[in-house]
């Protein structure tokens, strides 16, 4: 029954429940189709960082890849972003794969503004937590701002006037069980899925996370898309095949 109830909230997202029940019932297991990208648009060349803006003494192209690196020479003072300046993000989809070393951390921004009084490069909204050792990874974070929100495994209700704000209304997994899908130092994928207020995360083809936000005050619309590199000690992150297309 869960593995319906996941599939029900995805499909739900795309506004597409008139799809054939059989879709909504697959075998317990059994991830979501995470490898079609008909009707997105690519957001990297493959050769160049044209529409992205962030600190050149951490990000640049290599081998058709995004890498943000920090190094001991070079260390990160202030978590830092690389901003898509090819539009905002509303109600979307974006898929990216990913590759970190075990200590990195990092995330993806959306629906997201750059905080200027903290730095040229600083943003603050919407991120989906991603970390080497996979313990925050596919869980909904927001950056200086309301923090977790969503965590690993739960879909949950947001209303800053409930204590805690999230209120648990369905679950994806045991954590631990998520946690195995995810790849240590290697490639995995990256799927968000925002439309109005609900937001659902997707990793190797499985929901790790939901979010029904109905925080007015504190939640955002619309917003900028961001890569993070982390303060810490010295990490590199990897993303390729970055797809986008608006709902």
């Amino acid at each position: 029954m869960m593995h319906r109830f996941v599939q029900h909230v995805s499909l739900w997202a795309l506004g597409s429940l008139a799809l054939p029940c059989a879709v909504a019932a697959q075998a317990p297991g059994r991830p979501i189709a995470a490898d079609s990208t008909r009707g997105f648009v690519a957001l990297f060349d493959g050769k160049t960082l044209t529409n992205w803006d962030g600190d050149p003494t951490f990000w640049r192209v290599e081998d058709g890849v995004i890498v943000a690196e920090s190094t001991p020479g070079k260390p990160v003072a202030v978590n830092t972003f690389l901003v898509w300046r090819g539009g905002t993000t509303g109600d979307f989809e974006f898929k990216v794969d990913y590759r970190m070393t075990p200590n990195a951390n990092s995330g993806v921004q959306y629906r997201s503004a750059v905080v200027s009084n903290v730095g040229q490069w600083a943003m603050r909204g919407y991120q989906a937590d991603l970390d080497g050792a996979n313990r925050y990874t596919g869980q909904i974070y927001e950056e200086r701002a309301r923090g977790f929100i969503a965590l690993r495994g739960s879909f949950v209700r947001f209303n800053a006037a409930v204590a805690g704000g999230s209120t648990l209304i369905g679950s994806f997994g045991a954590d631990t069980a998520l946690k195995a899908l995810i790849k240590p130092d290697d490639w995995n994928a990256l799927h968000i899925i925002a439309r109005g207020n609900t937001i659902i995360q997707i990793v190797n083809g499985r929901v790790m996370s939901a979010v029904v936000d109905e925080d007015e005050r504190g939640r955002a619309m619309e917003g900028l898309l961001g890569l993070q590199l982390h303060t810490g000690g010295p990490m590199k992150i990897e993303f390729k095949k970055l797809w986008y297309r608006k709902l």
